[in-house]
């Protein structure tokens, strides 16, 4: 495949806040790629980077091929959508829609036609004469979506776009987003805080922390292989539970601080001091015989899965059938030896 966008040791500096750390990125022709990560991590950076908001300080980056360092926004052929839709609020829908064409001189004619196009296919053609004022926050974002896609520009960038809509109207926008960027066979970066976003609309999914790119992959392989504890935790919905332990003498086990003991798909350095990663999800109240013990302090249902939560708030469970089991109860948990995590103390790296 070829490299749409391409960053290489990309650095940047505010004064003496060092905000990218040598970032390295190839964005192939067609996908969607999802930067991710907490606040502050440089996602909002990256992307503004390049789209040429932002003057990177020292480091590559080409877009279709051609060095984009000194080239201007307005010459980088790509187009962003922001989380505030930044729509002109004296102009209707079809006179937004058509602004960048008529700056470019395109005839008013032609202009029209594209946008009824573009309306047609991002579900606005009954909104055309309306003001954003007389729309509902969707139709905004639909709205700031179709001026970027009239342009046909090289690159679609989103920063944060559905993080002023409401939660079902976020999970509907992800599907239009995503089955818009595969009608277009568009490359599209994504910079979400919501892993969420970033799993279920990625074709790759970018983790970033302090500036630098902790792991990159596809999104099933993030969550199956974290290379960190901070990945671990972070991908994940509820996030992976982290228990100290200390591994078997016959390195077969992991022995938790009150003697209990977790089975191990493969056997690790014994009387290593570890740390056990494991996903609510993965672990299941005992019939039989427990791995080990807790006791329930809260039980949350949703109807399709009941969330668990120990007294002591060192674990959570997310059992996905409802459950007779109360608050104050002792229950066993168990968990597939082949699905528990193990890291070290010191470094959080995956052992």
């Amino acid at each position: 495949m070829t490299a749409q966008i391409e960053l290489k040791n990309i650095d940047k500096h505010y004064g003496a806040f060092h905000a990218l750390k040598k970032v390295s990125l190839s964005i192939e022709k067609g996908s969607f790629v999802a930067l991710v990560g907490p606040s502050g991590c440089g996602k909002s950076t990256l992307l503004r980077s390049i789209a040429g908001l932002e003057t990177i300080t020292s480091g590559d980056l080409h877009i279709a091929g051609k060095a984009m360092t000194g080239v201007p926004p307005r010459h980088r052929d790509i187009a962003m959508v922001f989380q505030s839709y930044a729509l002109y609020p004296h102009m209707t829908v079809e006179e937004n829609l058509t602004y960048s064409l008529r700056l470019h001189g395109v005839g008013k004619a032609e202009a029209k036609a594209k946008a009824a196009e573009v309306a047609a296919t991002t579900g606005l053609s009954a909104l055309l004469p309306r003001y954003p004022r007389q729309l509902s926050g969707g139709q905004r974002q639909r709205v700031a979506m179709g001026r970027a896609i009239i342009r046909n520009p090289k690159a679609f960038l989103f920063d944060e776009p559905l993080s002023n809509l409401d939660a079902a109207l976020r999970v509907q926008m992800r599907k239009e987003i995503r089955a818009l960027h595969d009608r277009l066979g568009a490359t599209s970066v994504y910079v979400t805080h919501d892993q969420i976003e970033a799993m279920t609309m990625a074709d790759w999914v970018v983790v970033m922390r302090d500036g630098i790119i902790e792991q990159q992959g596809r999104p099933l392989d993030l969550y199956d292989h974290p290379v960190n504890r901070f990945v671990a935790g972070f991908i994940g919905s509820p996030a992976m539970n982290f228990l100290d332990g200390t591994v078997s003498e016959d390195g077969g086990s992991v022995v938790l601080a009150g003697g209990e003991r977790i089975a191990l798909g493969k056997p690790a350095e014994p009387n290593r001091q570890v740390i056990a990663g494991l996903r609510p999800e993965h672990l299941r109240i005992a019939q039989g015989p427990a791995d080990f013990h807790v006791e329930v302090g809260n039980v949350e249902s949703t109807g399709s899965a009941t969330y668990l939560g120990s007294r002591d708030d060192r674990l959570q469970v997310v059992q996905t059938d409802r459950s007779s089991v109360a608050v104050g109860d002792r229950v066993g948990l168990e968990i597939d030896p082949a699905l528990v995590h193990l890291f070290d103390p010191q470094t959080g790296a995956r052992i």
